[in-house]
C-alpha cells in the first residue's frame, strides 16, 4: 500500500496559526500540510514534572489544535527522541517537503542539522524559514561584514534598515488553511507527556499597557508590563506585528525589541558566551561562590528587600520585573563575588520567559564581564534602588508581607561588598 505524499510543517518555537513564515510557506506546497509538534525528550529529561512553561506549551497547542479541528485538520504530536519521531514519521508518510522556522540557539542548530541531514538521505525537501527575528544572524552588521558587539551602533543600524522598508511585511496563513492535511490525529494529553498542571501560569499579554511604557518601565509596583516575553519566547506572537506596533507607539518599547535581536545574534556569532565570558580578560576574576550565600540569594533572604522581593516574586510566579532583575543580578556578581553563571542557571530554571540569548546577555552585562557590558566598577546599590524606584514600599511589601513586622538585617554591608569587588575585580582582571 502506498505512503500518503504530504509535507510537514514543524513547529517549536512558533506556537501560532497566523502570520508564521514557515507555514506560510508550508501551505503554498503542492502537498497536504501536516502540522507536527515534537515534546524532545533531550529537553523534557531535565525539567520537573510541573514545568510551567510545559504546560503554557501544552494549552498553546490545545488552542491551535482547537483551530485546526474547525477546518477538518488537526495537529501531530509525538514526544521522544527528535531524530527517532522523524525516522517513524518518514517510515509512516511519504514527507515530500519538511518546512520549518530557524532557531538560533546552539542545540536547536546541531539538531536541525541533524535532521535534515536525515531527511535528504529520503530525498525531501527540507526548508528553513527566518521567522522569529525581524534581522537575523548577519543580517546586521559593520562596515566590514563583522558582527556589532555593542548595542547603540547595532540598533542605529537595525532602525535604519528597518525603516527603509517598514512597515514589514505580515503573512496572511489563513487564506490558505485548505491545505492543511484532513485529519483527526489523538491530542496527548500533558499526563500523557510526564508532566502535570502546575500552580505557576504564564498570564495573557496585554499591549495596551505599553503606551507609557517610557515612564512607568522602571517601577516594580506599577503593573505596567506587557507580559509579552514569554510569548515571544514561545512564538505565541508574532514579532512582526510587535515590531510594527511598536514602531507606531512607543520607542522605548521597540528598542527592548531590538535588545532581544542584539542578543541573539551575540550567541549565535559567539556562542562561547553561554558559558564562557565574552571578554576573556575577566577570566582570572577569583569569585567567592559561597554556596550558603548562593541559597540566601535564591531564596530571598538576603535582608536587602529589593533583591530579596524580586527572588520570590520569580519562586513564586515565574516572573520577575526588569529594573529588578538588575538589581538581584549585581547583587549576586558584586556584593556576593558569585560567578553570573549560577544565577544564569538558577534563572534558567525559574523564569518562564527564559530566552537562553537574552538571559546569558544580560547577566553577563551585569557582571561586567559581556560584550556590551557595565563597566565592572558600577555596583548597584539596592538600598538606593528601593528609594528611586519603590519609594513607598508598595512592590516590596507585596513579596516580603513580614517586612514592616522587623525586616532581618543585610547579609553584607553595601560599602564593604563595593569596595571587595572592585579591588577583586581590578585584581583579576587580565592585562
Amino acid at each position: 500500500m502506498s505512503k500518503q505524499a504530504v509535507t510537514f510543517f514543524w513547529l517549536r518555537r512558533d506556537l501560532r496559526l497566523e502570520d508564521n513564515v514557515g507555514l506560510f510557506q508550508a501551505l503554498q506546497s503542492d502537498f497536504p500540510v501536516v502540522p507536527l509538534f515534537i515534546f524532545d525528550d533531550a529537553i523534557l529529561d531535565s525539567l520537573p514534572s510541573d514545568d510551567a512553561r510545559v504546560g503554557f506549551i501544552h494549552d498553546s497547542l490545545a488552542k491551535i489544535n482547537t483551530e485546526l479541528q474547525e477546518i477538518g485538520s488537526s495537529l501531530l504530536i509525538k514526544k521522544g527522541k527528535t531524530a527517532a519521531v522523524w525516522q517513524e514519521i518518514i517510515n509512516e508518510y511519504d514527507v515530500k517537503e519538511v518546512f520549518y522556522n530557524k532557531d538560533y540557539e546552539p542545540y536547536a542548530i546541531a539538531r536541525d542539522t541533524a535532521i535534515r541531514e536525515l531527511l535528504e538521505t529520503k530525498n525531501t525537501i527540507v526548508n528553513s524559514c527566518k521567522d522569529q527575528v525581524i534581522f537575523e544572524a548577519l543580517e546586521i552588521t559593520k562596515a566590514d561584514g563583522l558582527p556589532y558587539t555593542v548595542y547603540t551602533p547595532y540598533k542605529n543600524k537595525w532602525l535604519e534598515k528597518y525603516n527603509s522598508n517598514a512597515p514589514v511585511t505580515e503573512f496572511d496563513c489563513a487564506a490558505h488553511f485548505s491545505s492543511f492535511y484532513k485529519s483527526s490525529f489523538e491530542f496527548l494529553s500533558l499526563t500523557q507527556i510526564g508532566f502535570v498542571e502546575s500552580t505557576i501560569k504564564v498570564k495573557p499579554h496585554n499591549l495596551t499597557k505599553i503606551a507609557n511604557y517610557h515612564e512607568t518601565r522602571d517601577f516594580p509596583a506599577i503593573d505596567s508590563t506587557s507580559y509579552l516575553s514569554p510569548h515571544l519566547r514561545f512564538g505565541t506572537v508574532s514579532v512582526r506585528k510587535l515590531v510594527n506596533w511598536a514602531a507606531k507607539k512607543n520607542a522605548v518599547f521597540l528598542s527592548e525589541l531590538i535588545w532581544r535581536e542584539f542578543f541573539m545574534q551575540i550567541l549565535y556569532n559567539f556562542p562561547k558566551v553561554m558559558t564562557h565570558n565574552f571578554k576573556p580578560a575577566y577570566d582570572g576574576i577569583e569569585w567567592r561562590n559561597n554556596e550558603e550565600e548562593f541559597k540566601r540569594w535564591c531564596t530571598g533572604t538576603t535582608g536587602y528587600p529589593m533583591v530579596d522581593a524580586g527572588m520570590r516574586q520569580l519562586n513564586e510566579t515565574g516572573y520577575m520585573h526588569n529594573r529588578v532583575r538588575m538589581v538581584v543580578a549585581s547583587f549576586l556578581c558584586k556584593h556576593l563575588l558569585i560567578q553570573w553563571q549560577w544565577g544564569e542557571a538558577y534563572f534558567a530554571e525559574k523564569l518562564l520567559d527564559y530566552e537562553l540569548s537574552a538571559n546569558v546577555g544580560n547577566w553577563q552585562w551585569a557582571a561586567g564581564t559581556g560584550c556590551d557590558a557595565a563597566p565592572y566598577f558600577r555596583v548597584f546599590n539596592p538600598e538606593i534602588q528601593l528609594k528611586k524606584f519603590d519609594e513607598k514600599g508598595i512592590y516590596i511589601r507585596q513579596w516580603i508581607p513580614e517586612f514592616d513586622l522587623g525586616y532581618g538585617q543585610p547579609m553584607v554591608e553595601h560599602a564593604m561588598a563595593r569596595d571587595r569587588a572592585i579591588a577583586t575585580y581590578k585584581a583579576g582582571i587580565l592585562k
